[in-house]
This record gives structure tokens, C-alpha cells and sequence, in this order.
């Protein structure tokens, strides 16, 4: 019954942003296609299957996660980022005190456009304008406590459905959209190679004893915990625009900051393109 009524909740929410804001033809032109190639490419999955990424390409491999999942190795951690979410600032308030919905149907709410400002808002942004707007010291972001605080949300979120709004008639918005857009796209770096060219064009093949995870349904579960990180850092979490500079690093370019246009306009057309998704959780990868 509690999951119905958040799903409600957030589907009352999402219709009164579509009211307000409707889908940028374009934008829904783009999401129809992108989803089309992965359903018709891999004809097995449901769109919900890409949730779970390269676990859903192989029955040996979603047997292993389903056996991670039964006593995840995260568990500590995320309840710290529940811990940290309720505990009140120095003036008493608490991170809920910032937004004027649920703890639940937070994560929903990002990526988007403010037009007031000009320009794409992450969650991890939000976190950290809470911060300062109560006074405390910002944190570092991409993994940590950052990390640790939105995969608590991510966790509150389960179930809900990803809906990123490009708005019909905002230039701006479109702009910052297509920006993203090429990004993921282009070729960069010593390898000359592209978000695209491993997670479109490569999903589901092998790499170094890896399967490349389908670009669909990468935006449902971030923060992540991966074992790469926890090995070499002792803590596993990161978030998306981590995962970001990783990859840049992988195919040997420079990475860009975190929270700054180049990333915040890629999580924003990354995200859009798995609308009508469901949120799985906070999950293990490799």
C-alpha cells in the first residue's frame, strides 16, 4: 500500500510538471529511437529488464548479482547516508527541509531544467546548495558521504519512474540537452572513443573479461557500489558524473569537473533517454 500511494504521489507530480512543461518533440523523437535500437537489438528484454544491466544479458551473470544483492556489501554505508540525511544541521533543520516534497520522490526530480538559472540541476548540486543554504561546509562530491546520502534517496526512490523534461519552446533548455547530446557521442581521447561507442554500439559484448553495460537503464540505480572502487579506495559508492570521469579516463582524455555544464548537461540527455524506466535502488556493479 506505501508503494502504491508514493507511485501515486509521483505520477500526480509528473502530470502537473507535464502540464506546466510537455516533452520537447525532439527529445521524445530521440528517447523513442534510442529505446527502440536497445528493445530491438536485444528482442529478450523488457524495458524494465535494462535496469539491471550486463546482469540481464547472461542467466550466469544475474544469478551472481542476484546472490551479491541477498547481503549487499553496502549495507553499512547506506545506512550512514539515512544517518546523515535526518541528522539536523547546526540550526536545526535537516536535509528534508530543502525540498517541498518527499524524501521519497526527491530523486525523481532530477536531473532538470531550472530556467531561472539557466541551466541543468543534479541531485548532488541540490545536495550541496542544501549545505551551504544552512550553513554548513560543502562536501566532496562524486563518492563519500555525497554519495552515501543519495543513495539513501535512490533507495527511497525504488519503483518510481524516471520522467527528465526537456521543455517544448525552451531554447535554452534544448541547447543544454544537445550539448549533453554530443557528448555522448562524440569520439575523445588517446583511444578516440565515445560514450556511445561502448555502451550503444558495444553493449552486451566482452572486454577484458567484462560485459559492456547497455547504455539504457544506467541512469536507474546511481549512486553505484562498485567493487573496482571499493578496492582501490575502500569506499564503493560513486555517483554518476564519478562514473563519468572514470570512463574519460579510461579511453585516456581529461576529465572535467564535477558539476560543471560538460557533465551536467551529459547526466541530463544520459538520464532523459531511459524515461518510463523505474528506479531499481542503490545496486552493486563490478
Amino acid at each position: 500500500m506505501k508503494k502504491l500511494i508514493i507511485t501515486m504521489a509521483t505520477a500526480a507530480l509528473f502530470s502537473s510538471t507535464s502540464a506546466l512543461a510537455q516533452q520537447s518533440a525532439a527529445v521524445q523523437a530521440d528517447i523513442d529511437a534510442f529505446q527502440g535500437y536497445f528493445l530491438k537489438t536485444f528482442p529478450n528484454l523488457s524495458l524494465q529488464d535494462f535496469s539491471k544491466g550486463p546482469y540481464a544479458m547472461s542467466d550466469d551473470k544475474m544469478m551472481q548479482f542476484e546472490a551479491i544483492m541477498e547481503m549487499p556489501p553496502f549495507e553499512d554505508l547506506l545506512e550512514k547516508g539515512g544517518d546523515l540525511w535526518n541528522k539536523p544541521f547546526a540550526n536545526g533543520h535537516t536535509f528534508s527541509s530543502c525540498w517541498k516534497v518527499s524524501d521519497a520522490e526527491i530523486r525523481t526530480l532530477y536531473p532538470r531544467w531550472n530556467a531561472a538559472k539557466g541551466k541543468v540541476e543534479t541531485l548532488e548540486q541540490g545536495l550541496i546548495d542544501c549545505l551551504v543554504s544552512n550553513g554548513e561546509k560543502k562536501w566532496g562530491t562524486g563518492k563519500g558521504k555525497h554519495a552515501w546520502v543519495a543513495s539513501h534517496l535512490t533507495t527511497l526512490a525504488e519503483g518510481q519512474v524516471i520522467n527528465v523534461v526537456v521543455p517544448e519552446g525552451d531554447a535554452a533548455a534544448l541547447a543544454a540537452y544537445n550539448d549533453g547530446k554530443r557528448f555522448y557521442w562524440a569520439k575523445r581521447g588517446q583511444l578516440n572513443l565515445s560514450c556511445a561507442n561502448c555502451h550503444v554500439g558495444g553493449a552486451g559484448k566482452r572486454v577484458r573479461g567484462n560485459t559492456l553495460s547497455p547504455a539504457l537503464g544506467q541512469s536507474t540505480h546511481f549512486p553505484v557500489w562498485r567493487g573496482k572502487w571499493a578496492k582501490s579506495k575502500g569506499d564503493g559508492f560513486g555517483t554518476m558524473q564519478r562514473r563519468y570521469g572514470g570512463c574519460n579516463k579510461q579511453v585516456r582524455a581529461k576529465p572535467f569537473k564535477r558539476h560543471k555544464s560538460q557533465y551536467d548537461n551529459l547526466e541530463f540527455y544520459h538520464t532523459a533517454m531511459s524515461n518510463g524506466m523505474e528506479i531499481s535502488g542503490t545496486e552493486y556493479r563490478e
